[in-house]
Order: C-alpha cells, then structure tokens, then sequence
C-alpha cells in the first residue's frame, strides 16, 4: 500500500458542496480590473464560478470607480462616439474577455453554461419594439454565442423575450419576483421554441429566469412577526421552484424536450445580504438545487467559500415555503401587491443607475479629453 492511499481525503470546499447540488454558481459582477488582474480566472479554478452576470449599477461602479477605462474611452471620444454608445463599446469588450473565460465551460456543457450577461438598455422597458432592436443588435456586435441579453420580464418584456427567442438571441429574463411573473417569462420562452419548431428551426435556444431573492425580506420584515423575518425571499424561491418543475414535467414541454429543447433554468439573483446581523451566506446555503444557477456578488462568494454551509437541495414539494406564505398572508402582507412594488421598483433602480452611469461616462469623457 502506497502511503498517499492513507492519507485522508480533503473535505469538499463549500463552494464545491454547492455546485455538487446541480447549481452554477456565477458571480454577479464584472470590472476590468477583474478581468486584468487574473481575479476572474482565479476564481473560475478555485471557487466554481462557470459564468457571470451585469447591470447598470455594477458598470456604474466599475466605469466611475476608477481610471482603468480612460484609455478606452479617451480612444472613444476622439472618434466622437456618444456616450451611449462609448458605454456599450467598454461594457461590450469587458463582457467578450469573460466570455472568452467561460468558453470551454459552454462547450463543456453543451451551451447550458458559462454565459455572460449584457442588459438592454433600462430606458426601453416599455418599449417591446426597441428592446427588441436593441437587443438583437448587441447580441451581433458581441458576436460570443455565451453572451445572455438581459430583458425585463415586465408585461412589456414578455413579447419582446419570446421575439427574442424565436430569432435565437439567448435571453436572461430579469426583475422576476413571483410565481406569476416566473410563470409569465416562461410562457414567453416556450412560445418563442415552440414558433420555431414550427418553423422548421432548431429548438435549442438557451435562456435563465432570474428571480430576485433578498428584496422581498427588506420589503416585508417591518410588516412580519420576528419568526417570520428573513424567511419570504426563500419560501418564495421555494414556491417558484415547484412552479418550475411542475412546468417541465408538462406534456406541452415534454413534447418541446422530444424534439431537442432544453429547460429555462431558474436563476436565483439578489441573493447578497445587507443586514450585518444576518450570515452573508444565508440564502446562498439555502438555494442549492439542481439544473439552476445562483448569481451572488463578489462579497457573498467570498464568504460562501470561507463560512459558507450549504444545505443540500432545495425541498421541490414546496409544502413548507407555502406554510410560510400563508403565515405572510395571515400576518397582513399581501405578496401580491409587493411583487408587483418590487418589480416596478427594480425596473426604476436601473434606470437610475443607468441614467448615472451615462453621466458620469459623459463626465469621464469630458475629463481624459
């Protein structure tokens, strides 16, 4: 016997534990220095991340943040480029070098994973035409088949989501925070794969349907009993969850399946904590399930890969998420009416974070002329 055969097998790291559940774990941010500074690609050997996720705030942060895009967008300026257009350009080649990164996780997965996220713009959310343009337009320019164009999923985003999918454009449908707004977005995708069976085209169109997780806990717990706080943004990814898979055990997507279509994965997203009295990992432990991804910031991976406990799979019965939502309910909350505030909500936060992020381009352009 060799003497490695007795040494003892290195615990699985937490972040592995994870991923062993059937989760992606994707990391929810992107700067150049990231990309640069080997960060990135540390974190894809060490850690599991398989993809990554954007938004205006986070390029907000990354553009203002510093001078690590001067060059670029002294470069752009001179060319006269708007400052639209100077945002895209650099958000655009941030995202082509991740994705490059993830490559041979896509290929990997057969295109199920290592994607990369580029948001339309916030201001077309009401307008299913443009987001429609727009989106197919920066899907071109990318020209990375692992690069997702987040849509909202608003009453206004569906059509454009299904379009999306009909032309091929692979979509990460943001902003979902109830069963009824998941349930909307995923009619969209299976219209969009069922046009284009019947289109003679191939089925396979890959898409996430990111529901948002820790809003609904800093929207309820003023409202809710001390034993009920903390606890909806989970029980409701738990009612989301069975909804997901009571949809892929249907005969009208069994049939999409035969042919070649492959599941919308559940996306779970604000999965971060900002209440210093809660553990960071407290909705990353409890999320791990299979066939979906967990999208965490920088500072939520970081702790889930030094504290973190994962839980092992989700329940998918829901039981026990429903018993806390009727509890919610008794209490006074109407989760209805709340879903609905977050979802108006989150859309006007982009649009600040995005209606800041094209100032401070402007300003930034102004500064390296």
């Amino acid at each position: 016997m060799r003497e490695c055969d007795l040494l003892p097998f290195a615990p699985m790291t937490p972040t592995a534990a994870l991923a062993a559940t059937g989760q992606s774990l994707w990391l929810d941010n992107i700067t150049r220095t990231l990309l640069e500074s080997g960060t990135l690609a540390r974190y894809i050997a060490r850690l599991n991340v398989t993809g990554l996720t954007s938004n205006p705030t986070i390029f907000e942060k990354a553009i203002a943040g510093g001078n690590a895009y001067d060059p670029q967008v002294r470069e752009l300026a001179a060319k006269g480029l708007g400052v639209e257009a100077t945002f895209f350009e650099c958000a655009i080649d941030d995202l082509r070098r991740a994705a490059d990164h993830f490559g041979p996780i896509h290929e990997a997965s057969d295109g199920m994973d290592g994607f990369v996220s580029l948001e339309v713009s916030p201001l077309l959310a009401n307008d299913t035409k443009a987001t429609i343009e727009q989106a197919v337009a920066l899907h071109a320019r990318a020209n990375r088949r692992n690069l997702y164009i987040k849509v909202p999923g608003t009453p206004e985003g569906c059509p454009a989501i299904e379009e999306l999918i009909f032309r091929g454009i692979p979509i990460n449908v943001t902003l979902l925070f109830s069963r009824e707004h998941y349930l909307a977005a995923a009619e969209a995708y299976i219209r969009g794969i069922e046009r284009r069976v019947a289109a003679g085209l191939p089925p396979f169109v890959s898409s996430v349907a990111s529901v948002f997780i820790s809003r609904w806990d800093r929207a309820t717990s003023k409202a809710l009993p001390a034993e009920l706080q903390n606890k909806i943004g989970i029980a409701m990814a738990g009612r989301i969850l069975k909804s997901s898979l009571d949809l892929a055990a249907s005969a009208r997507w069994k049939a999409l399946a035969a042919k070649g279509a492959k599941v919308q994965r559940v996306l779970w997203a604000s999965t971060g904590t900002k209440d210093p009295a809660l553990s960071k990992c407290l909705y990353v432990d409890a999320l791990g399930t299979p066939d979906s991804v967990n999208t965490m910031p920088e500072e939520t991976l970081l702790a889930l890969a030094s504290e973190g406990k994962p839980r092992g799979p989700m329940p998918t019965d829901g039981v026990a998420a429903e018993a806390i939502l009727a509890s919610a309910t008794k209490a006074g909350v109407n989760l209805d009416s709340i879903a609905a505030e977050l979802q108006i909500d989150g859309r006007d936060s982009f649009n600040k974070s995005w209606n800041d992020l094209i100032v401070k381009i402007g300003e930034k352009m102004q500064s390296v002329r």
